[in-house]
């Protein structure tokens, strides 16, 4: 009888339910990385079409219209910007209204063939061990339900609890383990990728080249980790743990931007201090080329170039996890003499704006004379710590942003502190800049290291004062202790989850954790590849030596998967593998069963030679034939026929001659 095609065969309800379940667990990777309104509406969208389409697909146009207002949601949310993370959120979609139309088997093979794209393209947008994860057991899903459609297929699904088959696929993917592993270290790795990848379309909350009064808020709630750092010796004080991010020069009145005209100038001279600190940095994805820096770096990286105004900058996009070692030293003179048109572009402010600012600082200019701008920047550091308050609850500014802050308000966060500065220098006729970065750090004991992360992010200024160059300010920290009435901290404290005692040191395993993945799996380029190697001396065996040692490990590996797979095939099954030590038995003594030869047969050869076995041994092989063949109609009991095929031996006779 022919079997039917997988397009005629209807759908049972075990094979719906893998097939679903397959879809959902290799979507679930993919929605965190999504943002939220996207993720939710797909969750949302598959849940209510897999409960519609339960008993028959949806209409074709029903399908078309979810697709479409699913789409028009995707590319509104990521303003009509394709990047890959448009293009993951176009496939989650599209993943979600799938099941709305499973009829046939060949429609759930469809559907888990077309569910595995999902996990895969999570790690286009992220590489973490969650996603990781989650991603192997979208895939151990995926592979037990097309196991089951298979079985479907073929007539010959068999009742396993939804456990057992996971195990047995999860007993599969270990058994690839050992070659997936040599692939990793062994192949040679090379210094940069052949390719990259699209980039988003969303930018990653970061640092970018401007900065608004007000614009931080979603930045400075981000507890994710910035970057991570190791000092080599001892560390600088927290205090002065300035990580040296975009250098704003130009403003319009309403947003600081970087000077990019200024690019193909060397930067400038600069005299170090005797302090010195030497630290390796691990920098977080941020899609851009900014590499944040304590200040002052000594030299760029071999990946990176130092601007004129001492902002480093990657040579590509930062996409992925990125280490830099580099030393760093606080400046004694930066740029003591300073060129005319800098000077002029450090001193221009638009007309129409801020005109009380100007005013106050015009006025103090006559008062303290040509000669006064340290005096001047000390009369105003010395007003903020009188009269000024730090807080998050600001409202949004107006027009007049800097005279809002200093003559209303008086209270705000460091946007508001760093720009109301730089205006009011830049009145009094003092040339400056706002510096925007992340300021201090948390160290992690048990890791020695310390974690920077978003929240962390600070604007300050730069004034350049004659003889010394430009000079750090920071107004935000001139803030007397009893006028900080909000920050990021106090708001973490009202009582959530990491106000529980002991939440703190397990959050820093957490992080030392993840530091290892980036470190172990991350970071695995090719310079580590031959640190790893130098012990073993074949650091320099290059990439030749290095094919061939990957190619001799891929060979054991291989050679290990066919003999597990070989003797998962001779005793994975006890029956079998008790059966198949009853025939050693007797082939020891000649009487080995020819592989076209029936057990039957066989067996009834070897009564004829051997009388005194042969009842034990047809019953034993009737036994087995019927548990083979027809273990439903005859009842048999595995577990008993194991421990008699195991008890039989053969009677102790003389070998007997082959017949002619």
């Amino acid at each position: 009888m022919p079997v039917p095609r997988a397009e005629a065969l209807p759908l049972d309800r075990a094979a719906r339910g893998w097939a679903l379940a397959a879809a959902a667990a290799c979507l679930l990777p993919l929605l965190p990385q999504l943002p939220a309104a996207i993720a939710w509406g797909c969750a949302g969208a598959g849940v209510l079409v897999a409960l519609a389409g339960r008993h028959r697909p949806l209409p074709g146009w029903l399908r078309i219209a979810l697709a479409l207002c699913l789409f028009g949601v995707v590319l509104s949310i990521s303003r009509f910007s394709l990047g890959r993370d448009t293009a993951c959120a176009l496939l989650a979609a599209m993943l979600a209204i799938k099941p709305g139309e499973l009829a046939s088997l060949r429609d759930a093979r469809s559907l888990v063939g077309f569910a595995l794209f999902a996990p895969f393209s999570t790690f286009l947008l992220d590489q973490g061990p969650l996603s990781l994860v989650l991603g192997l057991l979208g895939a151990v899903v995926a592979l037990a339900a097309l196991a089951q459609l298979s079985e479907r297929e073929s007539g010959e699904a068999a009742r396993v609890a939804p456990r057992q088959r996971l195990a047995l696929v999860g007993r599969l993917l270990l058994v690839g383990l050992p070659l997936a592993l040599s692939a990793f270290w062994l192949f040679p790795r090379l210094g940069t990728p052949l390719w990259g990848v699209p980039e988003r379309a969303l930018a990653r909350p970061g640092l970018s080249d401007e900065m608004a009064p007000g614009e931080w808020l979603d930045l400075m709630n981000d507890e994710r980790p910035a970057l991570r750092a190791s000092f080599s010796g001892q560390p600088p004080p927290q205090s002065q743990m300035y990580w040296r991010g975009p250098v704003l020069m130009d403003y319009d009145g309403r947003t600081w931007t970087r000077a990019r005209r200024f690019e193909a100038l060397p930067p400038p001279e600069v005299e170090p201090a005797r302090a010195r600190w030497r630290y390796e940095m691990v920098l977080e994805p941020t899609e851009r080329r900014t590499v944040v820096a304590l200040e002052l770096p000594d030299a760029a990286p071999q990946a990176a170039r130092l601007s004129w105004d001492y902002t480093l900058e990657a040579r590509a996009p930062l996409v992925s996890v990125s280490r830099w070692r580099m030393d760093a030293a606080p400046p004694r003179r930066f740029e003591p003499r300073l060129l005319p048109f800098i000077r002029e572009s450090a001193l221009r402010l638009p007309d129409g704006f801020n005109p009380r600012t100007v005013a106050l600082g015009r006025q103090w200019r006559r008062e303290l004379g040509s000669t006064g701008d340290a005096a001047i920047v000390e009369r105003a550091m010395a007003m903020i710590r009188a009269e000024f308050g730090y807080t998050l609850a600001t409202p949004l500014p107006g027009r007049h942003s800097a005279d809002e802050f200093l003559f209303e308000w008086k209270r705000g966060f460091c946007e508001h502190f760093a720009s109301g500065f730089a205006i009011l220098m830049r009145a009094a006729g003092i040339p400056s800049r706002v510096v925007t970065g992340y300021a201090g750090g948390t160290r992690n004991p048990i890791g020695d290291y310390w974690i920077v992360r978003n929240q962390d992010a600070h604007a300050w200024v730069e004034v350049w004062l004659d003889g010394r160059g430009w000079v750090r300010v920071d107004p935000t920290a001139a803030v007397a202790p009893e006028r900080i009435y909000d920050t990021i901290d106090d708001r973490a404290s009202g009582g959530g989850f990491t106000a529980l005692p002991g939440v703190g040191p397990m959050l820093d395993v957490g992080d030392w954790l993840r530091r290892g993945w980036n470190d172990m799996v991350l970071g695995f380029d090719a310079a580590r590849q031959v640190a790893m190697l130098r012990p073993l001396g074949l650091d320099g065996a290059g990439w030749r030596g290095l094919v061939g040692l990957f190619a001799a490990s891929a060979l054991l590996a291989l050679a290990w998967m066919l003999w597990l797979t070989a003797r998962a095939d001779r005793g994975g099954d006890r029956v079998l593998a008790a059966w198949r030590r009853l025939g050693a038995r007797y082939a020891r003594l000649g009487l080995a069963r020819a592989p076209h030869e029936p057990s039957l047969q066989w067996a009834r050869r070897v009564a004829a030679l051997r009388p005194a076995d042969g009842g034990a041994l047809l019953a034993l092989t009737e036994r087995f034939e019927n548990w083979r063949y027809a273990p439903r109609a005859t009842g048999a009991d595995p577990a008993s026929l194991i421990r008699d095929l195991r008890r039989h031996r053969p009677a102790r006779t003389a070998r007997p001659e082959s017949s002619p």
